[in-house]
């Protein structure tokens, strides 16, 4: 795989994952509003969640490049339209509205990541996007989505250990943020389609 190929790869990863979403929104809510002793089974539950998903997402694209081969060249424009799509929301978004949450408990974390889409599409983009153009082996596709969950978790960990700094600082700069990223992303949809 090409070095620039991984680069795009960690780009694509470390946007995705830093960018605000609803572990990263409720882990920050929780840091906030209950600290992080009390929110710690909450965050332990995130990270459980988000290695598993990936898991998942590994094992679903390992199946379509064994029994559907061909279908593997689509999902890598599916990928850059989601990409796209993603940029384009970066680049109009406004500021999300955070609700304190009542509990923080390892179950909510945990069960929090099977139902946020964000990271589903974010390790099958990844991978149709990057990887499967040059292997699709199980293990190959596995540590891939095993380094997307743990940056995924280092940004929820820094979206924790940062707390109301990030907050406010991606607040007062949120405009030029985002269409910075936004910017980085479409660099990323022209390396899929024309790598």
């Amino acid at each position: 795989m090409p070095a620039y190929v991984i680069g795009n790869f960690f780009i694509f990863s470390l946007i995705n994952a830093f960018t605000p979403g609803p572990g990263n929104i409720l882990a920050l809510n929780t840091v906030t509003n209950y600290g992080y002793k009390k929110g710690r089974p909450l965050f332990l539950g995130i990270f459980a969640g988000y290695y598993v998903v990936q898991i998942l997402c590994a094992v679903f694209v390992f199946g379509l490049s064994s029994f559907l081969p061909g279908v593997l060249g689509v999902m890598k424009y599916i990928g850059a339209v989601y990409i796209l799509f993603l940029a384009v929301h970066i680049a109009v978004s406004k500021l999300p509205e955070e609700d304190a949450e009542a509990s923080a408990s390892f179950l909510k974390g945990f069960l929090l990541q099977f139902v946020n889409v964000k990271i589903y599409l974010f390790g099958i983009t990844a991978l149709t996007g990057y990887v499967t153009d040059y292997s699709t082996s199980f293990w190959v596709l596995c540590g891939f989505e095993l380094v997307i969950a743990t940056i995924g978790s280092i940004a929820t960990m820094t979206w924790v250990g940062m707390g109301l700094l990030i907050q406010t600082w991606y607040r007062k700069y949120f405009r030029a943020i985002n269409i910075i990223l936004a910017l980085t992303l479409l660099e990323c949809v022209v390396s899929i389609l024309f790598s």
